[in-house]
């Protein structure tokens, strides 16, 4: 008898038929109509169903995989258990046979709670240096875009928008106050009324740019303005006697009061007091008919002291001298409003100009918001340097330096020149002969280099001592 199985099992491979049943089959294989046998996949077969044994004859196996034709048995025979090719059983044990080298995923490492610590601090420690590093470039950024806008502050046509003039209320009562204002406003300058310690005067202050809240720093410079009648109250020192205040010692009162302030003086309406005595004296002299002596009379009006130009220069170059401070007259406060205007944009630009004259050289390269001589990266511009470094050289001017550069285009070609000479005598004077062209038509002259021009530039062309003076070497 043959057991009949459960499909799961028959899948599985764990078919098990008994040992009589089996040998029956491999006995009486080959009688396909008396006995029943199991088909090339493991099923059963009726003893009328030759459909399976026909397929295995076709196929040219015999028993046990032996080729057809070859077995000593008559009919074909099934092997214990077949191996099945067919695709509708993937779950078979020859499937998972034949694909042995498919391994299992690698097991992931065990630490011990000692390494996984380090690895912890190794991994914060360097999420660290990135932060560092990125702070770094960040703050490198916040740098450069801060002296980026610092420079553009300083430059003409910027700086203003920074400035801020204090004023003092006094000026404002004053004659002209309002005419002052209105040109400084006009000129959009930010304005402000604040008490000074000198009356009548006019301040400055500069915005900080590298710092985001409203930082104000106070300029130097300070004018300081002066009516007519109190300027003429100021005698001149030594010419009367007295506790007056002259012109000296209110300066150096206002010296006091504002100490390290660049002081600069304005009094307007001079020219119309000096208009207006010489008017009276011309009519004075037609009435008596007879004019004044040399001696300078002064008397006290209503006006103040009458005093003559010469009294007042005199006064301006002593006080300019001992207290190096100008005083600036105007015939209107028209002009002293503009020249107000001009002195808040000197005072806006004094930070870029100082910047530009500390070049050192004015051949010295075009560099951010310095003066200079533009290169191209092309070379182009390098003539310009040579012929401004020529013009270094005392009692040169630029027609002298152009003959030059024409000549000799660059300081290789003249060093190559040099060394072609066979006496140092033929080397300073190689250059002595060179026409210098000036003007043009009617008007153009020409003339040498000259002997001593040539011997300066071959000494400082190829001479080896940083001291050398070149114009004083015989």
């Amino acid at each position: 008898e043959i057991g009949v199985l459960s499909l799961p099992e028959r899948i599985n491979g764990r078919v098990e038929i008994k040992e009589p049943a089996f040998q029956a089959l491999c006995a009486g294989g080959g009688d396909a109509a008396e006995g029943g046998g199991l088909s090339a996949g493991g099923d059963l077969l009726s003893p009328s169903d030759a459909g399976p044994q026909e397929a295995l004859v076709a196929s040219g196996e015999g028993p046990c995989g032996s080729p057809s034709g070859t077995s000593g048995v008559e009919g074909p025979s099934l092997c214990p258990l077949p191996t099945s090719d067919s695709p509708e059983e993937p779950n078979s044990s020859s499937g998972s046979e034949a694909s042995p080298e498919i391994s299992p995923p690698p097991k992931k490492p065990k630490y011990s709670q000692k390494e996984r610590a380090a690895i912890s601090q190794a991994a914060w420690q360097r999420r660290k240096e990135q932060q560092a590093r990125r702070r770094q470039q960040e703050q490198e950024k916040e740098k450069k875009r801060a002296l980026a806008k610092m420079l553009k502050a300083r430059r003409p046509g910027e700086c203003q928008k920074y400035m801020r003039v204090v004023l003092d209320p006094v000026l404002l009562q004053t004659e002209g106050g309002e005419q002052i204002l209105s040109a400084l406003q006009a000129a959009n300058y930010s304005c402000v009324v604040e008490n000074q310690a000198v009356p009548c005067s006019i301040t400055w202050q500069r915005k900080t740019v590298l710092k985001d809240e409203d930082e104000w720093t106070e300029e130097p410079n300070v004018l300081v303005l002066l009516r007519l009648e109190e300027f003429l109250s100021m005698e001149v020192e030594g010419c009367t006697e007295g506790p007056k205040e002259t012109l000296q010692s209110y300066v150096a009162h206002v010296m006091d009061k504002m100490p390290g302030k660049i002081l600069a003086l304005a009094v307007a309406g001079v020219e119309n007091y000096f208009r207006t005595q010489s008017q009276k004296r011309c009519q004075q002299a037609a009435v008596s008919g007879k004019q004044e002596g040399k001696q300078r009379k002064r008397k006290i009006k209503d006006s103040g002291l009458e005093i003559t130009r010469l009294d007042v220069e005199e006064a301006l170059v002593d006080l300019q001298l001992s207290k190096e401070v100008q005083v600036s007259f105007f015939e209107s406060w028209e002009e002293l409003g503009e020249f107000a205007t001009m002195f808040a944009k000197a005072v806006a630009e004094a930070p870029f100009k100082r910047e530009r004259e500390n070049t050192g050289f004015s051949f010295y390269l075009e560099k951010e918001c310095y003066g200079g001589v533009k290169v191209c990266h092309t070379g182009k511009g390098l003539r310009e340097v040579w012929k401004r470094q020529m013009q270094q050289f005392n009692r040169v001017s630029p027609e002298m330096a152009e003959a030059i550069v024409s000549a000799y285009p660059s300081p290789q070609l003249l060093i190559q020149a040099y060394n072609r000479c066979s006496s140092d005598q033929e080397r300073e004077n190689m250059l002595a002969d060179i026409p210098v062209h000036r003007g043009d038509g009617v008007t153009a002259t020409t003339r040498r280099i000259g002997p001593e021009l040539s011997r300066r530039v071959h000494l400082q062309m190829t001479s080896q001592d940083p001291d050398l003076y070149l114009d004083f070497t015989g």
